[in-house]
């Protein structure tokens, strides 16, 4: 027991010192993309070398001095007071109507008598007749009317004579003045007028009229009186200038000093401006170059702890670690150094990560170990390639290139669930091929540009490509993880398992009870270890040679004992016992001898643990009382893993129900319960671990499959008695 602790605190060992290598491996290789050199620069030397940025960040100063110039450039906003105009346009229609009044003339009573009607009426009283008669206004009279109907203010616009002017005009030259006057003013009002265009204003409206058909003396009348009437109707707003500036400030971007923008070239002089960028984005200051080492340090320690989880949970510990732990460390750094060199070598328009053959790394997981350790693998490097093809632009990921070898691994594991044929690569090939270009596509399109379709084309093409170079390596590469490091995959069980192995021959030939007691146990087995998670494959392959050891002395194990008295009944109990005791170890003699895997030569080895042979031992106690228990149990060891435990059990029970006269549900569930029970009693349980909810199901499973297999038949009445 000492020597199992012992054991497996160096297996434990070795899987901390896997993944202490695969994380500074790991470090190392990141370390180049989020490290940011630093220099010592004076003001107004030369530049060594071409800097670029190495983040992303606002340029606060040079926002801040485009917001000025912004202000500074926008005007005083006036607001126009449509009242001003449409007062001074009615004014104007008030002239015109003023000068129409007092061109009137006035109509006055005139009272005279009337002689005639004297000499007929003689006796009537004297009465004088009243006649109407229209007197034409003096000049003064009409200036002092016109005066008293539009006020002094605008009386005072024009001159006497200009007065005089406009009320000598013709009906037809008033029409046209009107109309000529309004427009202008009208015109000139719309635009807005502030104090300080008034006099452009007026000039403007003078040099209209100017150019009309009226006589001159009329025109410059009208300029006059327009001038008089053209005011500043445009105010300064405060508001409005206000909501101008904020405009544009608003409309002002942040400059932007984009990671690997270049700062200054080679040769280049370190102007004041320089100076501050680079200082700005931190490429003055020693102290904080710490910072992205301390980040990347995090982040490798989160990626080799996804990678710890499948190692404890997912790799076997009893088996061979340091041959394990070298494969996983081989397809993590390489991989990974493959991915750096890629990076390194990008150009531009073309994203090289596409070519990367990243899905041949989870298919070899697949194969040589579990699907779960697969998936996260696939998690494991699509989060180191963010980093790794991120242009050498710390702070900076490249998520498109991590979402693509995320699912580049994902569709090649969940088709690789179960490898039951030659051609399932090929299918893997395909299947990968068409998830690499739905990948691509949809990235194109997302991005919203245009492209040509040989771009389209080439990118997807280097999707198919991607997938044929995974197959291929794989096909390649699993032979070497196979034969030279002894790892066992399922494609390997595939093979072991033709029935034309030449040793599935020996044991059909020279022990046909056994072969058919063996593919019994298979079947058991396989279904079990399904139920509980197991690997079915492997326990199927390995069951069928697990008494591979029973073909050295066949004829003394009773499934082979056919029509010839047992040999035993000649052998004392300790001899008989040597011999069943002994085919374990001749089993995995022979394994050994045909380099099988050592994972099937364990089955072998640990299929009965360190059970005790009942029958002989307690035969031998009849006559010897003192006799020794452990010459009558077999070598070991328990049984190691899962897969063991359960070939182990079904063994036993498959042996058991066969020799069953008339077996039923019950008697096979209880039989199943107690050979169980038997074992955990025994301490042969204690090393696999398996859990009470495992040992259920495999007894649920087992009881399912057996009572299939040994179901009540119909009784079909005798012909004679019929």
């Amino acid at each position: 027991m000492r020597l199992e602790r012992i054991i497996k605190s160096y297996q434990h060992i070795i899987i901390w010192v896997t993944l202490i290598f695969i994380g500074i491996g790991l470090f190392l290789l990141l370390v180049s993309n989020v490290y940011t050199e630093t220099f010592e620069i004076e003001r107004f030397s030369q530049a060594q070398e071409t800097i670029q940025s190495p983040i992303t960040i606002e340029d606060t100063k040079e926002t801040e001095r485009l917001q000025r110039e912004a202000v500074q450039a926008v005007g005083d906003r006036y607001e126009v007071l449509h009242s001003i105009t449409s007062e001074q346009l009615a004014l104007i229609e008030d002239i015109f109507e003023a000068i129409e009044v007092v061109n009137k003339p006035v109509i006055v009573e005139n009272e005279q008598p009337d002689d005639a009607d004297t000499t007929n009426n003689s006796d009537s009283e004297d009465e004088p007749t009243t006649k109407l008669a229209e007197v034409e206004r003096t000049i003064p009279e009409k200036l002092q009317l016109l005066k008293e109907m539009l006020g002094e203010d605008v009386y005072q616009s024009l001159s006497q004579e200009e007065w005089e002017i406009v009320m000598s005009m013709s009906t037809a030259q008033k029409n046209s003045s009107y109309t000529l006057l309004v427009s202008a003013l009208n015109e000139a009002f719309n635009e807005g007028i502030t104090r300080d265009e008034l006099p452009e204003k007026k000039q403007s409206l003078t040099d209209r009229l100017r150019y009309s058909m009226l006589p001159e003396d009329i025109v410059a009348t009208l300029s006059t009186l327009g001038q008089a009437l053209l005011v500043e109707n445009s105010f300064f707003s405060i508001e409005k200038t206000m909501t101008a500036e904020e405009q544009a400030l608003n409309n002002v971007e942040p400059q932007m000093i984009r990671a690997g923008e270049v700062i200054v070239r080679e040769g280049q002089t370190i102007s004041n401006d320089i100076y501050e960028t680079l200082s700005l984005v931190g490429l003055l200051d020693q102290g904080r170059n710490f910072y992205p080492l301390i980040g990347l340090g995090f982040f490798v320690v989160l990626l080799v702890s996804i990678l710890g989880y499948g190692f404890y949970f997912d790799v076997d510990l009893t088996r061979d670690r340091g041959k394990h732990a070298f494969a996983l460390l081989i397809l993590t750094l390489v991989p990974l150094i493959i991915m750096k060199f890629m990076s390194l070598i990008e150009v531009e328009a073309t994203s090289l990560y596409l070519l990367m053959p990243i899905a041949s790394v989870s298919m070899l997981i697949r194969l040589l170990f579990k699907e779960k350790l697969a998936i996260l693998y696939a998690l494991f490097f699509s989060l180191a390639a963010t980093v790794l093809f991120n242009q050498a632009i710390p702070g900076a990921l490249n998520l498109q290139a991590g979402v693509y070898i995320l699912f580049s691994q994902l569709g090649t594991i969940f088709v690789l669930r179960k490898v039951t044929e030659r051609f399932t690569i090929l299918k893997v090939v395909l299947v990968n091929s068409l998830v690499n270009s739905i990948v691509i596509l949809s990235f194109l399109l997302i991005a919203y540009e245009s492209y040509t379709w040989t771009f389209i084309m080439m990118q997807v093409g280097f999707g198919i490509i991607q997938a044929i170079i995974s197959g291929v390596v794989v096909v390649g590469t699993l032979p070497f993880f196979e034969s030279i490091l002894s790892i066992l995959s399922d494609t390997k069980l595939i093979r072991l398992a033709n029935p034309n192995h030449p040793l599935l021959k020996k044991i059909l030939t020279e022990a046909p009870g056994t072969y058919h007691h063996s593919l019994m146990v298979a079947n058991l087995s396989e279904a079990a270890c399904e139920a509980i998670g197991a690997n079915g494959l492997f326990a199927r392959v390995a069951s069928y040679f697990h008494d591979i050891g029973k073909t050295a002395h066949p004829h003394y194990f009773i499934e082979n004992q056919m029509g010839i008295q047992n040999p035993h009944d000649f052998l004392s109990p300790i001899q008989s016992a040597t011999i069943i005791l002994s085919h374990t170890l001749d089993g995995a003699r022979i394994l050994k001898a045909n380099k099988f895997p050592q994972e099937i030569i364990d089955v072998a080895k640990q299929h009965h643990g360190t059970t005790l042979v009942k029958y002989f031992y307690y035969q031998a106690k009849e006559s010897l009382p003192d006799v020794e228990e452990e010459k009558f149990r077999y070598p070991g060891p328990k049984p190691q893993t899962k897969e063991n435990a359960v070939i182990s059990i079904c063994d036993s029970v498959e042996a058991a129900v066969r020799s069953m006269k008339e077996p039923t549900k019950e008697k096979i569930d209880n039989l199943i319960q107690a050979i169980i029970n038997d074992r955990m009693q025994d301490g042969q349980f204690d090393d696999c671990h398996l859990t009470f909810l495992d040992l259920r199901k495999i007894s649920y499973t087992l009881s399912e499959t057996l009572n299939g297999i040994y179901h009540s038949r119909i009784e079909y009445p005798d012909e004679k008695k019929g």
